[in-house]
């Protein structure tokens, strides 16, 4: 499997726990998985090892389709799963998401493989770089709701 590759790292204000179950919480995923001009999100998952998932980001005049199985869940440190977009051809790609905690805070490494070599890299980073920002923004929110006052 050849193909191109970009890897993002940051620092999110929770802990390792919390931004692992992030990605595998559809109704919280709905929130922050919404690159670019994406304004709604549907969100369907199955969280085990051979399970699938279903995301559609709706933007004005378009609805992209993603789908993938999740290969690896090795709580709270390592997330990975293939992921088939119809933005990009439906080709199957590798998503690797490895969690380190930083004393208070976790850092996040996002590895994308096997991106076809033909499609725009430049445009992988940026939807990955919205997503994962999104993502420290409902988590550093989630912190201050009232129900996870303690």
């Amino acid at each position: 499997m050849g193909g191109q590759s970009m890897t993002l790292r940051r620092l999110l204000r929770a802990s390792a726990e919390e931004v692992f179950d992030a990605w595998l919480d559809a109704d919280g995923m709905s929130a922050w998985m919404c690159p670019g001009l994406v304004t709604n999100c549907e969100v369907t998952l199955e969280p085990h090892v051979g399970g699938h998932f279903h995301i559609v980001m709706k933007a004005p005049g378009i609805e992209l389709r993603n789908t993938g199985e999740f290969l690896v869940l090795e709580r709270p440190a390592k997330l990975q799963f293939t992921w088939i977009s119809s933005r990009w051809g439906h080709e199957e790609t590798l998503v690797t998401i490895d969690l380190h905690q930083r004393e208070s805070q976790c850092e996040l490494v996002l590895t994308h493989e096997r991106f076809p070599k033909e499609r725009s890299l430049e445009e992988l980073e940026k939807g990955w770089n919205q997503i994962v920002q999104k993502l420290g923004n409902f988590l550093a929110t989630a912190s201050e709701r009232p129900e996870n006052s303690r």
